[in-house]
């Protein structure tokens, strides 16, 4: 017994370093990219992997044609704009929902999980309307605009709050609390899991997102790294060194904002919403 349980975690353990090695083989072709020269990165030779000579005009030429710091900084307010923005109004959504009743709850979530259903590009042109309209084109809240609300987000945090039990909102109605005293200093705590879980995937998302960057923009004040990389390739030839260099930079934010949040991102994807 002791025996094939042994064989089947060595068989797990197998399966997920190979799984690793495959997820870290584009990473490191990029690395290795961005290193090379522009004939080095294009030829058809697949047993040339590391670069003759190591070179960094790659990373000089995208430097001197990219400010990094004004897209390290759009992308930061990109991310945590969409952050804060996700996590209020799918905590009180969710409660919303979860928590309390009230006619056309069912409709209006259906309508909710409708929205996850749907691809997100349908909503670009209704988006790019209202924003052309209230004559916020190229401007913060254009940027923000798709992500001042979560469909998933709400569900998420629906879902979190129904595994509460309801002994504790009647504990708190009976200390004289009302809906918002509830919500705000007793449900909302036992959910701060979820909301973690939450700000990481909508940071992740916003720090993707290229299409709507892409739409809402046209000038260099707000654009973010994403919509930068874009402009990168060419239409009938790309600098494949300059274009991983670029990418390789950008990536370097959220590595740091993962080593530092590590232990967050694992408590808020492991952990439930009622478990502080």
């Amino acid at each position: 017994m002791d025996k094939s349980r042994k064989v089947r975690e060595g068989l797990i353990y197998v399966i997920l370093f190979i799984g690793s090695v495959v997820m870290l083989v584009p990473f490191i072709w990029m690395i290795l990219t961005a290193f090379k020269s522009a004939s080095e990165a294009t030829q058809m030779n697949p047993f040339i992997i590391f670069p003759s000579t190591w070179r960094k005009d790659a990373f000089l030429a995208v430097m001197s044609k990219m400010n990094f710091l004004r897209l390290y900084w759009n992308t930061l307010v990109l991310i945590v704009g969409r952050v804060v923005c996700a996590v209020l109004t799918a905590t009180m959504a969710g409660y919303a929902f979860g928590r309390l009743h009230f006619k056309g709850k069912n409709l209006a979530f259906s309508l909710v999980l409708f929205q996850m259903m749907v691809p997100t590009q349908i909503f670009i042109i209704p988006q790019y309307l209202m924003v052309s309209r209230i004559g916020a084109l190229n401007t913060w809240f254009g940027l923000l605009f798709p992500g001042l609300v979560t469909a998933f987000g709400t569900f998420l945090l629906r879902q979190a709050y129904m595994g509460l039990p309801a002994s504790l909102e009647e504990a708190a109605r009976l200390d004289g609390c009302n809906i918002g005293q509830t919500f705000l200093h007793v449900m909302a705590p036992l959910t701060k899991s979820s909301m973690v879980a939450l700000g990481i995937f909508t940071a992740l998302f916003a720090f993707k997102d290229l299409m709507w960057p892409l739409v809402v923009n046209t000038e260099q004040n707000t654009m973010p790294l994403s919509a930068a990389l874009a402009k990168l390739q060419g239409q009938f030839v790309t600098n494949y060194p300059e274009l991983m260099a670029a990418s390789l930079l950008a990536c370097i934010p959220m590595i740091v904002i993962y080593l530092i949040f590590q232990k967050q991102f694992i408590d808020g994807i492991a952990t439930s919403g009622g478990k502080l």
